[in-house]
């Protein structure tokens, strides 16, 4: 057994001060500093704003019949500076027409004609809807008259989409299942940096959504039931009242209720008997929504203490199919998670009412939605669900630009499951399905695609480095600098960004400045390091020296990142010692650092070991070097 003897102290003699370092800003973010929207401390600048609308949806879906017909009024705020002429629509559905951009092949199951727009208005007054043969997932759309600052306008669709037959992110899970995600028209973001986003939906990116507010009405026929985003509105009007009894039961309840079995479903008494019923939701400053429909999923729920000053609680709803073994204990999986990251990392309070988890086929996340699949090993489906629920923080609670800078919401869930994992099956289990999955792909792969810095826009990138990029690399940072930091101080920074950040669009340089500012210190030689780098992790034995007090160990840094790592050292009495070396070990010097090993003891071995951090070669990572 080794001795963790883990030093506190940095085991490095620096006798002079690191070159400050400045990161790297793109012109139009320098623009943002002009116009005072951001500061260089990473708050909100005195200027800061964001726009925001407020949507009044109502949808049918009438299974098995493919087409659904949507209408909606949308009133959209223009709180910025600027004089709109335009404004740019989201059409995300049109990522299943025939010639849309994707990054991977579509079959003929996902190919439909997209999002028909049926009617337009402006203000009340009919506009002809412009359209065009290569009009796909963003549609600009000039005003009859501008938008002034810090004035509304009122824009109406009418609007229909046949559902795709092939399920993913949203769809057809079965033909009485769906899935609606993305099902409606929206105004693109326009923030103080960039302007109007009018980057296309390409399949494999996720979104970038202003804060808004929802009503949302789903026709469906009877004894179909739909969970998803917000507080269903009259419950007691929508379900026969014993099941209205067990909804609203579960909301105080730390066992799972199952408040619809397939007993019920198969009496055929579950809904209000009539031939259509309106399921309506209300959510309030949400970057989206998202519902799921069937006729013969099975409906758990249950709750838990998310806020222990308040006492609130949150919902926890599965929504499956019975067969779906690993979905009954969904509930409990989500109650879990919901605790966990309340209390413990981010530790920040679940923000939203509920959760609802559906069977489907995405591993996706939406505002107080979670589209999973079902698997047989159950270890993996909570590690499924618990990873979408994280989401929650990055990128909703948030505001982030997902497809612009991923790593900012996937990178997030990615150290957010670690350390839940660590909780739940054991460090040396969670750690060794961490580097199974999430970084020997980046790490075993030594090809030029997989050293693109991280900051790289990710809307501009394809294949495995986008995947890379954005969940095992940053994990891998945010998780070095909790290393750095320790844990009390590396939670007032992320606490620190969260606060100054819920509810607006942070985007790197906020993040990175707000750490800095945060916990007092320079990190930049770091940031620069992990994101703006090519660096990869590969860490080599130099030599070892002996000394006055026992030995220097120097250690050169081939592949250049600011990696922590373990000194195992054997010594020739069989005691053993681990000397942990956090991330300032590279502060001064990132191609070379000193280890002072002080012993009496001859030393008859030792061995770097990065744990997570895994070494790209680790032929060199040993002294005496390890014999060919």
């Amino acid at each position: 057994m080794f001795r963790h003897a883990i030093l506190s102290a940095f085991a490095v003699v620096i006798s002079f001060h690191a070159i400050a370092q400045s990161l790297y800003i793109p012109r139009d973010v320098k623009q943002a500093y002009k116009k005072e929207t951001r500061s260089p401390d990473g708050r909100p600048g005195k200027n800061y704003w964001q726009n925001y609308g407020r949507y009044d949806i109502t949808i049918t879906a009438l299974p098995p019949n493919r087409n659904v017909k949507g209408t909606e009024e949308i009133t959209y705020v223009n709180n910025s500076p600027d004089t709109l002429d335009r404004l740019v629509i989201k059409l995300f559905l049109n990522i299943h027409k025939p010639g849309a951009p994707r990054l991977r092949g579509a079959g003929k199951d996902y190919l439909t004609d997209g999002m028909q727009i049926d009617a337009f208005a402006v203000n009340g007054t009919t506009q002809k809807w412009p359209g065009g043969a290569g009009t796909f997932t963003a549609q600009a759309v000039m005003l009859p008259m501008p938008l002034l600052p810090h004035d509304s306008v009122k824009l109406s669709f009418a609007w229909h989409y046949p559902i795709s037959l092939q399920s993913g992110r949203e769809g057809m899970i079965d033909s009485t299942t769906w899935f609606l995600a993305y099902f409606y028209p929206r105004v693109a973001v326009y923030d103080d940096y960039n302007g109007w986003d009018r980057m296309a939906f390409t399949d494999a990116q996720e979104f970038y959504s202003d804060f808004n507010d929802y009503t949302v009405t789903i026709n469906v026929p009877q004894n179909y039931i739909v969970c998803g985003t917000g507080t269903l509105q009259q419950p007691g009007a929508l379900l026969q009242p014993a099941f209205a009894k067990k909804l609203q039961a579960s909301q105080t309840a730390d066992e799972v209720i199952r408040i619809v079995t397939p007993e019920d479903l198969a009496a055929g008494n579950v809904t209000a008997q009539q031939a259509v019923n309106s399921w309506q939701f209300k959510a309030s400053h949400v970057p989206d929504v998202a519902f799921a429909l069937s006729n013969h999923y099975v409906w758990d729920a249950a709750s838990v203490v998310v806020d222990d000053i308040s006492g609130r609680r949150a919902g926890v709803q599965a929504f499956y199919n019975d067969t779906a073994k690993d979905f009954h204990s969904m509930v409990q999986y989500g109650r879990h998670s919901l605790d966990w990251l309340s209390h413990h990392w981010p530790g920040i309070a679940y923000p939203y009412e509920k959760t609802c988890i559906v069977q489907g086929y995405a591993g996706m996340e939406y505002p107080m939605m979670a589209n999973d699949e079902t698997y047989d090993d159950p270890t993996f489906s909570r590690f499924v669900a618990e990873h979408e629920i994280a989401h929650t923080y990055m990128p909703f609670y948030m505001g982030i630009n997902e497809t612009r800078y991923g790593f900012m919401d996937e990178g997030w869930a990615t150290t957010f499951e670690l350390l839940i994992g660590r909780a739940d099956l054991g460090t040396e289990k969670a750690e060794t399905f961490f580097k199974r999955f999430r970084v020997a792909p980046w790490i075993n792969d030594d090809t030029q695609e997989e050293d693109i810095p991280i900051i790289t826009p990710g809307d501009v990138l394809a294949g495995r480095v986008l995947g890379s990029n954005q969940y095992g690399k940053p994990a891998l940072g945010y998780l070095a600098v909790k290393d750095m930091l320790g844990d009390a101080l590396f939670k007032k920074c992320l606490h620190t960004y969260m606060e100054r950040w819920n509810g607006k669009h942070p985007i790197p340089w906020d993040f990175f400045y707000t750490f800095n500012n945060a916990a007092g210190k320079d990190l930049n030689w770091f940031w620069n390091n992990w994101f703006f780098s090519p660096n990869y992790i590969d860490l080599a034995v130099k030599q070892v020296s002996p000394n006055g007090s026992g030995y220097t160990l120097t250690i050169d840094n081939p592949g250049g990142m600011a990696a922590p790592f373990d000194v195992k050292v054997t010594y020739t009495d069989g005691s053993t010692e681990i000397l942990h070396q956090t991330p300032l070990v590279w502060q001064v010097n990132q191609k070379r650092a000193a280890v002072q090993i002080a012993t009496k003891k001859k030393i008859q071995s030792l061995v770097l070991d990065g744990g997570i951090f895994m070494d790209a070669n680790t032929g060199d990572n040993t002294w005496p070097a390890a014999k060919g």
